[in-house]
């Protein structure tokens, strides 16, 4: 008996090896996780995209929506990041719309490649987006109280009046909302005068609706005062203090193009150089080199930033400052405190050369906030 116990447990001890063996056999063969994250893209990209994270807990399902109209749990529910869904909102609390994708990319908090991901579900609605003469206004999401008051004002009685000569309480009186009208002059005072209806209609804080209702109401300066501020211009023009009407006198620059560069100034803060209304797509290279000897620049009219105090919005809105640049700038700055240079600034990575040649007359690095 004792003989046969032996001799099992001897047959026993000769499965250990090939155990052994099998279980180092498993190691070597199973397939490795892969550390990265995987990305599962649908056929259709407009309907949604699953994120698979490295432990694949945690997955995010991108599904399209509107920025303008999008309320915290729907942003919430189309894969928006909680901190980008409430920057959002606040954008919009400012009064301020998403009239192109690339708007988002400023909200603070977005980065790049949130972004790059974000971009094909993000819609925005026909309502919003730029358009020339059409109904396109800036402050599409009103209030409760602002949609009551328009009701009301709707009742009273209009009588003729010339929107060259009015102010934003008349305005208000007439139906627009107070930052439509503060809209409607300040574009005003850009274009150089409303001349004709489909001047005001250009207007984005003007819908077709409130247009037509106007239409009867609305006088327009006669012809004959344009022509005379027409003719005491001087040559060459001053680009950085010339209005509309004045710019459009010069051969090679017409209404359109005029509109445009008198808003890119806005932007600017002011032209550094006259070099600098070839960056406008309105102004062709040919018409340029016609326009070139009939315009001058003042640059000491530039408004400068200062860059160790701006606020992000101030910042925000330059051309010349890009989504990445303004990032980089309100970590560092936070980080360091501020710069006494531009090249302290390339040293930081914030801009490259070239960037910094572009940029550099708009910023004043002041040691206060003054």
């Amino acid at each position: 008996m004792a003989n046969k116990q032996n001799r099992a447990g001897g047959r026993h001890l000769y499965l250990i090896p090939l155990f052994i063996i099998a279980i180092c056999l498993f190691i070597v063969v199973r397939p490795k996780m892969s550390d990265s994250t995987q990305i599962v893209v649908d056929d259709n990209p407009t309907e949604h995209i699953i994120i698979h994270s490295e432990s694949d807990s945690t997955t995010v399902e991108y599904k399209p929506f509107d920025p303008n109209t999008a309320d915290y749990r729907t942003l919430i529910s189309s894969g928006v990041p909680r901190n980008i869904a409430v920057n959002i909102l606040k954008w919009r609390e400012s009064g301020k719309v998403f009239r192109i994708k690339e708007d988002l990319a400023l909200c603070y908090g977005m980065t790049d490649s949130l972004f790059f991901e974000l971009e094909p579900y993000i819609t925005i609605g026909e309502e919003f987006k730029i358009k020339r003469g059409g109904g396109n206004q800036p402050y599409a999401n009103k209030s409760p109280r602002n949609t009551k008051k328009e009701r009301h004002q709707q009742h009273i009685d209009l009588e003729p009046f010339m929107l060259d000569t009015v102010g934003e309480s008349y305005l208000e009186l007439v139906g627009f909302t107070p930052k439509q009208a503060e809209l409607v002059v300040r574009y005003r005072d850009i274009i150089g005068g409303y001349t004709s209806f489909e001047k005001f209609k250009e207007c984005y804080a003007v819908d077709s609706i409130m247009a037509e209702r106007l239409r009867p109401y609305i006088v327009f300066p006669e012809p004959k005062a344009k022509e005379e501020k027409r003719a005491v211009v001087e040559f060459p023009v001053e680009i950085n203090s010339a209005d509309v009407a004045t710019l459009v006198c010069i051969s090679g620059i017409g209404q359109t193009s005029a509109q445009h560069i008198v808003r890119y100034r806005e932007l600017l803060g002011g032209y550094y150089s006259v070099e600098q209304i070839s960056e406008l797509q309105v102004v062709t290279t040919e018409n340029f080199q016609r326009i070139l000897p009939q315009i001058c620049c003042d640059n000491s009219k530039i408004k400068k930033i200062n860059i160790n105090f701006a606020a992000q919005n101030e910042l925000e809105t330059h051309p010349y400052l890009s989504s990445r640049m303004l990032k980089r700038i309100m970590n560092k700055r936070q980080l360091k405190g501020g710069w006494s240079t531009i090249e302290e600034m390339i040293d930081d990575n914030i801009f490259t050369k070239e960037e910094a040649a572009r940029i550099a007359p708009y910023l004043l690095f002041g040691t206060d906030s003054e």
